[in-house]
């Protein structure tokens, strides 16, 4: 019998919806120690299981659920999962990860990884358990929102399942649709609800009682109380975030003249206060209500006179209030809610109504389309009308009037209407709240990760706003390539494990190293940790180039690179840009143009994924 390696069961679930069947597969180890687990495992199976060009949205697309082998170990913030696929909206390797519980229940079924194949010809969701595996009729649930859904699954489970669903964007396909966990933990970025919704799965459901006994415990033990100490002392995981959540962030960025506003337009928003973190903590906190086993304790629920609900998080008030021009946080949380509801993600949400509100000032759109806002609003759409991210935010899930062209991105937005430039992308993902005029090392960030315009898969801003672990000068340069890949190969990782992303603000790579090494039963230093990263974070790109994503799509919006704030603690500075990404292309030991050279593959052992090339 084949030994397991430590943390995992050993058990990959594969479910073809197209003929309603299943059967279990044996992991290799080999596979856990080159690529770990969550994001890591998931994009290697994506590479070697799709076909080139495979249709997002079609049968031969896979969606790959995957736990770590840190999940249900009883380390800090370890209780996520991670969701790969192609994406939808950019046509980049797609995935997102999430919070809650889902992962632990994702576990204790004595499955790692789950790979959902083919279509079903009906409705369906999937209830997997430590027991069965079965694929349960959805029709009756089809239409109705996460929260809706969520609780009838429990009432048809059992109690203490995880339920990851879509909701009505996701079955209408909508490009920036989301899986939803919990009702208000998202896996948001990339469409992942809308491939779901291709294939008419409308939720998961996972519970059990199998437990990880492979790990040398007291080993482990003592690697877990090294991170809860450190987790425990850092300032931004001790305090503040448990003080604030996300919302903290608002005026930070803000200060620095980096909050972009008014889609992209400034890089100030006169009224963050009203917006802050503090602001919300005062009127609309209710609870802490951690992910599972989190000592950081970042998530709250909220409320307004007439809902309750989770979040919204930083970004998500940025989208729907500063990028919209838009201070009522009311209005702001109301919108929050409305996208959970209807299960789409609220980064490409806001940043597409704000993308709308400037094609719509400047006169861009049709009549049809003016009268047809006008209809929805019963007026003009602007920046600051903050009726219209409520109104929008709903007719998004609906897909109904002009929300059904909001929830195809910002991109496929002003494409249409003829200025592409005016949508703030980087590869189809919408931008985060983080403007790279004030942030130089998040310009080369953005423009370089793999999935799009995304903050989470290279935080910089730790550095260069935060300090954390060091502070480093936010318009310089020099460094900034070097410090990108660092942090790219150490997200990797940390994604892959499957840990949270607030984790690096308090360890280092030898203290990931060393838990990741006494789980897995190897020897691991911070070194070998980034190997694995760099080999985690090539092998998307050899999907991306594999799928036509090429190296020209490592760039920003005309905007940011052309035009320097006017005002602000930010004003004047320009990027260099094409600097950075030269050098940045250097340091990976990738061509002048892009592209991974044999003698870079051959050292990450990926000789066979880079023979398309």
């Amino acid at each position: 019998m084949k030994t397991t390696i430590g943390g995992y069961h050993g058990k990959l679930l594969r479910i073809n919806l197209s003929n309603h069947t299943h059967k279990v597969e044996e992991i290799d180890n080999k596979l856990v120690l080159d690529y770990i687990g969550g994001r890591g495992l998931g994009s290697k199976i994506l590479f070697d299981e799709t076909p080139t060009g495979v249709d997002p949205l079609g049968p031969e697309n896979k969606l790959i659920f995957a736990t770590g082998p840190l999940t249900a170990i009883n380390a800090p913030t370890t209780s996520r999962y991670a969701i790969v696929t192609k994406s939808p909206l950019s046509g980049t390797i797609g995935g997102s990860s999430s919070g809650g519980h889902f992962g632990v229940n994702l576990k204790s079924t004595g499955y790692d990884v789950v790979v959902v194949e083919g279509k079903s010809e009906k409705p369906c969701y999937l209830c997997v358990s430590d027991e069965k595996v079965e694929i349960r009729d959805a029709s009756g649930l089809w239409g109705k929102k996460t929260d809706e859904v969520t609780e009838i699954i429990i009432s048809q489970t059992d109690p203490k399942a995880g339920v990851a669903t879509i909701g009505p964007a996701g079955e209408n396909k909508l490009l920036i649709a989301s899986i939803m966990n919990e009702k208000n933990h998202a896996a948001g970025r990339s469409g992942l609800g809308a491939v779901m919704g291709s294939k008419n799965l409308k939720a998961v459901a996972v519970y059990g009682s199998r437990k990880i006994t492979n790990v040398d415990k007291p080993v482990v033990d003592k690697a877990v109380k090294q991170w809860r100490t450190f987790v425990g002392e850092s300032p931004l995981t001790k305090d503040v975030l448990k003080e604030y959540g996300t919302p903290a962030l608002v005026k930070v960025i803000n200060h620095y003249g980096a909050f972009p506003t008014n889609n992209f337009q400034e890089g100030v928003f006169i009224d963050a206060e009203s917006i802050s973190g503090e602001t919300f903590k005062e009127l609309y906190f209710v609870k802490r209500k951690p992910c599972d086993g989190c000592p950081i304790a970042c998530a709250r629920v909220t409320a307004t006179p007439e809902r309750e609900g989770k979040g919204p998080e930083f970004e998500t008030i940025w989208s729907f209030g500063a990028l919209c021009g838009i201070n009522n946080l009311e209005n702001i949380i109301h919108a929050n809610y409305n996208s959970n509801n209807y299960g789409y993600d609220t980064i490409s949400a806001g940043s597409t109504i704000a993308c709308a509100m400037e094609l719509s000032e400047k006169g861009y759109f049709t009549e049809e389309t003016f009268a047809q806002i006008r209809k929805d609003l019963g007026h003009d759409l602007k920046f600051g009308d903050e009726e219209a991210i409520v109104v929008f935010t709903d007719l998004i899930g609906k897909r109904e009037g002009f929300g059904k062209e909001l929830g195809m991105g910002a991109k496929w937005l002003a494409t249409k209407y003829g200025h592409p430039e005016l949508a703030m992308h980087v590869k189809g993902l919408e931008l985060p709240a983080y403007d790279p005029r004030g942030f130089h090392g998040m310009s080369i960030s953005l423009a370089t990760n793999n999935r799009g315009g995304c903050h989470l898969r290279s935080y910089l801003v730790a550095t260069e706003a935060l300090s954390t672990p060091f502070a480093v000068n936010r318009f310089e340069s020099k460094g900034k390539p070097g410090l990108t890949k660092l942090y790219q190969d150490l997200t990797s990782t940390v994604d892959s494990m499957i840990a949270c992303v607030f984790t690096q603000f308090a360890l280092n790579p030898d203290h990931y190293a060393l838990l990741l090494g006494s789980v897995l039963g190897v020897e691991m230093d911070g070194n070998a940790l980034l190997k694995i990263g760099e080999r985690i974070y090539t092998l998307e790109r050899l999907f991306n180039l594999r799928e036509g994503i090429t190296p020209d799509e490592d760039t920003l919006p005309k905007r940011l690179l052309d035009e320097p704030f006017k005002s602000g603690l930010s004003k004047g500075f320009k990027i260099k840009f094409d600097t950075l990404l030269s050098e940045y292309y250097e340091i990976r030991n990738w061509t002048k143009e892009g592209i991974p050279t044999s003698r870079k593959l051959k050292e990450l052992g990926l000789s066979d994924e880079g023979k398309f090339l």
